[in-house]
């Protein structure tokens, strides 16, 4: 009889720790863009964590503490249209290798525990590879998340703002 209250317990903990994790699951998404432009001048354009006015979205961006290319610089990005603000800091940064992961601290987007890659690649024949992935949860992490702060909404403007950004990219790069 112990062995099965045993067991009994240890299923039903197993079921509840199992379906406690799937509550707030971490999201990946990546997205890739092929640039008719050297890897070197397209990471001239996106290299500066000063200034992302290569993305449509973002009115201006402002270095509030440390340079622009060092390890723990931040940064707002105000989003036009007075779409509010987007607090960001750099986590690492590599120019030989075309690399930059960043962390958003504050933000108006429907994430938390937000952390990017920002990578450029030499595709041959005087092109690049652009590739930005991110992984963060949605903003609310009750299940399934408030309307407008679900996984849902996470993964739409998290894609939107990697599509608009590396297809203006390819646009002001080739």
């Amino acid at each position: 009889m112990n062995k099965l209250m045993t067991a009994v317990f240890v299923s039903t903990l197993l079921m509840t720790l199992n379906s406690t994790a799937a509550i707030d699951e971490t999201i990946r998404l990546k997205e890739t863009i092929e640039i008719n432009a050297p890897a070197d001048k397209v990471w001239a354009k996106i290299g500066n964590f000063g200034d992302m006015s290569w993305h449509p979205a973002i009115a201006k961006t402002e270095i509030t503490s440390g340079k622009a290319d060092e390890v723990g610089a931040t940064r707002v990005l105000s989003i036009k249209d007075n779409g509010g603000n987007v607090n960001e800091v750099l986590t690492a940064t590599d120019a030989a290798g075309m690399t930059m992961k960043y962390e958003i601290t504050e933000s108006v987007l429907p994430v938390r525990e937000y952390g990017a890659t920002l990578k450029v690649e030499s595709a041959g024949d005087g092109k690049s590879l652009v590739t930005w992935r991110a992984m963060f949860k949605r903003k609310d992490p009750a299940n399934p998340g408030a309307k407008g702060q679900d996984d849902a909404a996470a993964k739409e403007a998290i894609g939107g703002i990697f599509k608009s950004g590396l297809e203006n990219l390819k646009k002001i790069s080739e």
